[in-house]
């Protein structure tokens, strides 16, 4: 933990309201200056308790007390470097360590994730009683989406019309076994836009998943290789479509020390920067589009998402109320502290049911899976599609 990152926070209070655990729960060392303050003790000699560790894994990590702080605490690196120092010092119990071994040989592995696919028809009938065995097996049975066929995508999307620009895509590893018809969108909308798109095979997890838990080695390892698969492709520009993932990989020249070659887009960032010249057909839908964290604070996009959506005629956009508080997913947040999470994703699914309205749009994969599952809980079921989705429904003209 960097000592001058802890100092440059004067504990104004300011990141309290913004906070979903202190909304939660009203407890000071749940709140970013309460941890900071931890931080503090621990770089003075203090070891890391189990007290400590639990506020330290309650933290979601969504970043919208960077958002909130006037001092320009660079908190997202403070988290991050903490959480390592737990997973090195701190020794979890053995049922804890068993979950975390499981979550993350599986998740950030595509492979691994395709074996799910089969019987993911069944995860929602077997999520109480995998429940009764531990509450994160059961957040994750009851999480599950209804997946969609497997899509596979070709090595190079070609462009629509005349060539405006080569880009890169990454398919990463949720959104690619659990959401295909994403990326799939993903690279229809930016071919539709004049873009050739090279989707290079090799890709796996960007190590999103393992640096937001303080996993850096695994987080490392991934890191290169999707470095290395993008940079043989001879891309500058890699697209993403998972907030996460986008996030993490904009910051790899702190995880790696160095800078890739290339730069890392959102394709709401991309979209805008490059500017629409595909026709948009009609949607008449009311939408409620979500703000995902690692999107909105970590990146500072949030323009840009609706004004791609505000350019589909007659689709209305419904903002949600407390859009900047965390859905509750946040990576695998919503596996490993199960009871926050379900809480959080209860008060999102009502604030989403006051907008009224047919659609909800999410640029993140986790976001999508935790609020569907919290509508799902209080029986007011939504559909849910990412923004890909909704700009290639209306490019293409078809019903979404």
């Amino acid at each position: 933990m960097d000592p001058k990152l802890i100092n440059d926070c004067v504990h104004c209070g300011f990141c309290l309201p913004t906070c979903p655990t202190y909304a939660l729960w009203g407890e000071e060392m749940d709140s970013p200056r309460g941890r900071i303050h931890l931080m503090k003790q621990h770089v003075e000699g203090t070891p890391i308790t189990p007290e400590m560790a639990g506020h330290f894994d309650a933290c979601l990590g969504c970043m919208a007390c960077v958002t909130a702080c006037p001092s320009g605490v660079q908190y997202n690196l403070l988290i991050e470097q903490t959480r390592a120092a737990v997973e090195r010092e701190h020794e979890r119990e053995p049922r804890e360590r068993a979950v975390r071994e499981v979550v993350f040989s599986l998740f950030p592995y595509p492979r691994r994730l395709r074996l799910l696919r089969p019987a993911m028809w069944l995860a929602g009938r077997m999520a109480p009683f995998l429940g009764r065995v531990h509450p994160s097996l059961g957040a994750m049975a009851a999480l599950a989406p209804r997946v969609e066929q497997r899509q596979r995508l070709p090595r190079l999307v070609r462009a629509r019309g005349e060539r405006r620009a080569v880009v890169g895509m990454l398919t990463g590893c949720v959104q690619g076994e659990f959401f295909p018809q994403v990326n799939a969108a993903t690279a229809r909308v930016l071919a539709m836009e004049g873009c050739d798109v090279v989707i290079p095979p090799g890709q796996g997890c960007c190590g999103a998943l393992s640096v937001h838990s303080g996993r850096q080695d695994q987080a490392r390892r991934l890191a290169s290789r999707t470095i290395r698969v993008f940079e043989r492709a001879g891309v500058d520009t890699v697209v993403v479509n998972a907030a996460g993932c986008g996030s993490s990989m904009k910051e790899y020249g702190e995880l790696l020390g160095s800078r890739p070659s290339f730069r890392v887009m959102d394709l709401s960032e991309y979209l805008a920067e490059l500017g629409p010249v595909a026709k948009r057909h009609p949607l008449p839908l009311t939408v409620a589009y979500h703000d995902a964290c690692h999107l909105a604070h970590a990146q500072g996009i949030r323009a840009q998402p609706r004004e791609l959506l505000n350019g589909i005629p007659e689709l209305e956009l419904r903002e949600i109320p407390e859009s900047a508080i965390c859905c509750g997913s946040a990576g695998t947040y919503n596996l490993l502290q199960p009871q926050a999470a379900g809480d959080l994703g209860d008060r999102k699914a009502e604030a989403v049911a006051t907008t009224g309205a047919e659609l909800l749009v999410s640029a993140n994969p986790g976001c999508t899976m935790q609020i569907a599952s919290a509508m799902r809980r209080a029986g007011a079921e939504i559909r849910v599609a990412h923004t890909a989705e909704v700009l290639d429904a209306s490019l293409r003209g078809v019903t979404l």
